[in-house]
């Protein structure tokens, strides 16, 4: 049996990702007010939308000073705070945004490298 090369990998998972262009993706992000880190994980996180599910996704972004009570509901305990409701399985990355290609593996649209 041979064993699949990283370009092999790749290549099955872009397939797979334009394969699947009818999953919708639904996402939330918490954060708390417009600070520096708010701002960035906002920013992150739409410039992956907009490249990676463009016209499949929904993503609401949510100040917890601006709405406790649904902060309150998914149980945040730190921001920014981004849920991943659909496609299953249910994910969150809690924390920096910082690095795109951590959000991108938490997404389940990059596979972590080595």
């Amino acid at each position: 049996m041979v064993k699949p090369t990283l370009t092999d990998i790749k290549e099955k998972l872009e397939a797979a990702a334009r394969g699947g262009g009818n999953q919708k993706y639904v996402l939330r992000l918490y954060v708390a007010g417009m600070t520096p880190r708010s701002q960035e994980a906002i920013r992150t996180v739409t410039t992956i939308c907009q490249e990676h599910l463009e016209g499949r996704y929904d993503l609401q972004v949510i100040d917890i000073y601006q709405q406790p009570v649904l902060a309150k509901g998914e149980q945040i305990i730190a921001v920014p705070t981004l849920i991943k409701e659909l496609p299953q399985p249910l994910r969150k990355l809690i924390g920096s945004m910082a690095s795109k290609d951590k959000v991108l593996v938490g997404l389940d649209l990059q596979e972590k490298e080595d």
